[in-house]
């Protein structure tokens, strides 16, 4: 009791495996019967499903069932910033009283961290958060990163079969979000990169985002090479 659980809030990163609605539910009565503390992590809004309202069920039901949480996002993925570290961090407190307690230690840990951040980065979100008209084309702009990612997963499940991989490549879209974990084994790993080039995690996981209409043939062709 009273210790915090991480929670990604959707394209779980590495396994690419999300809970569904219901099983979000069932976690949510858990962590308040356990006295848990929630901490969501939400560094894919938009990505797993395409839906930005869609991919924020989990946070939006613990909130609901009255739990206080703790969220870090970042708009590094989803609004294209990686290079400006921009994000926010939100702490749901019962009363104005504990908010200002948290807010004074918040600053005390921020303060030797990074003091004062650029203002640029946290502009460009705001913007594009406020001005409807770049929100709507953010959002399709989302959306279709999401089904680009989905349709690299087609066709390197369809490669891999077009191979004559007799292996159950099913996983890679099952899976949901940016990664993927593939099966493959270490040795199999260590094989692809040294004989194909082909860089990725020693557990197999590859960025589905890295997967282009130009390489994706080219990575089956690896994978089955390897893991034949």
């Amino acid at each position: 009791e009273g210790s915090i659980i991480m929670l990604h809030a959707c394209a779980h990163n590495p396994t690419g495996v999300d809970p569904t609605q219901e099983q979000w539910k069932e976690l949510s009565k858990v962590v308040k019967e356990k006295k848990l503390l929630p901490f969501f992590d939400m560094a894919y809004q938009g990505f797993a499903s395409g839906d930005v309202d869609k991919d924020a069920f989990a946070v939006r039901q613990f909130l609901a069932d009255g739990h206080n949480i703790l969220l870090s996002q970042s708009y590094s993925k989803n609004m294209g910033l990686y290079g400006e570290r921009t994000g926010a961090f939100t702490v749901v407190c019962k009363d104005k009283e504990e908010a200002a307690r948290v807010e004074s230690q918040i600053k005390i840990i921020v303060r030797p961290l990074y003091s004062n951040p650029p203002r640029h980065g946290a502009r460009i979100v705001t913007e594009i958060l406020v001005n409807p008209e770049i929100r709507a084309e953010w959002l399709v702009d989302v959306k279709t990163m999401a089904d680009r990612i989905i349709t690299m997963r087609d066709k390197l499940q369809a490669g891999l079969a077009r191979e004559g991989s007799t292996k159950n490549w099913q996983h890679i879209t099952d899976q949901i979000g940016m990664f993927c974990f593939t099966g493959m084994t270490p040795d199999q790993v260590e094989r692809i990169t040294k004989e194909f080039s082909v860089y990725l995690t020693k557990d197999g996981r590859i960025s589905v985002a890295g997967i282009s209409s130009t390489n994706v043939d080219y990575l089956a062709h690896a994978m089955h090479a390897v893991t034949k």
